[in-house]
């Protein structure tokens, strides 16, 4: 697999869900605290293996696979806390590349001047700041038990609403696994909004 088709299969949420729990498990852990996995899948591929699930497709029990994917959160953006407080000045001084980009990390920044600590919990649902914030809090160098206490916090908010949701959707409307692209669509239109809408208030104040 060269790396065009493996970039493909990153950004392929179904075909992650059909790799099996521990492919989805992976990306969740990345994409929660590594600084280069920051364009992986998030909120929909949650969303979309609870679809999964619900309907069959999946064949794990809700419990098994609410509690891999809460586990693969914290555990992620743990390792995104550990690696800002350690090697973070190391982060601020890179230059962008193509898997690095600065603006990410100051977007992050004024979200957590702007929310402070609740940060944590919201920035979980929001593309890249989610990847960030833990490593912020790192190199900013939160309380560890408060900083646990909100990761955890916001893992559970995050799984539970979006996988529960989507577990909702497929045993009440099955059908629904055949739109899966419209789904995909509307969480990239919420995501684009957001980061847009983000980048004009950066630009206002």
């Amino acid at each position: 697999m060269d790396v065009s088709q493996m970039m493909k299969y990153l950004f392929d949420s179904k075909e992650i869900i059909n790799a099996g729990l521990f492919a989805i498990t992976f990306v969740v852990y990345a994409e929660n605290g590594l600084f280069f996995a920051f364009f992986l899948p998030g909120d929909y591929l949650l969303f979309l293996t609870g679809v999964f699930v619900g309907s069959g497709l999946l064949h794990y029990s809700i419990g098994t696979v609410l509690l891999y994917l809460f586990v693969a959160a914290v555990v992620g953006s743990l390792t995104g806390f550990v690696f800002g407080r350690y090697f973070g000045s190391t982060l601020e001084q890179r230059k962008d590349n193509w898997y690095f980009k600065r603006k990410h990390l100051e977007a992050t920044k004024d979200f957590f001047d702007k929310y402070g600590s609740q940060a944590l919990i919201i920035s979980r649902f929001l593309p890249y700041i989610r990847t960030f914030a833990p490593i912020l809090a790192g190199i900013t160098k939160m309380n560890y038990p408060k900083y646990l206490l909100l990761n955890v916090a916001g893992a559970a908010i995050w799984v539970v609403s979006l996988v529960g949701g989507g577990y909702w959707f497929g045993i009440k409307f099955p059908w629904i696994i055949n739109y899966v692209h419209y789904i995909i669509l509307f969480f990239l239109f919420i995501t684009t909004f957001t980061v847009i809408k983000g980048y004009f208030n950066m630009r206002k104040k």
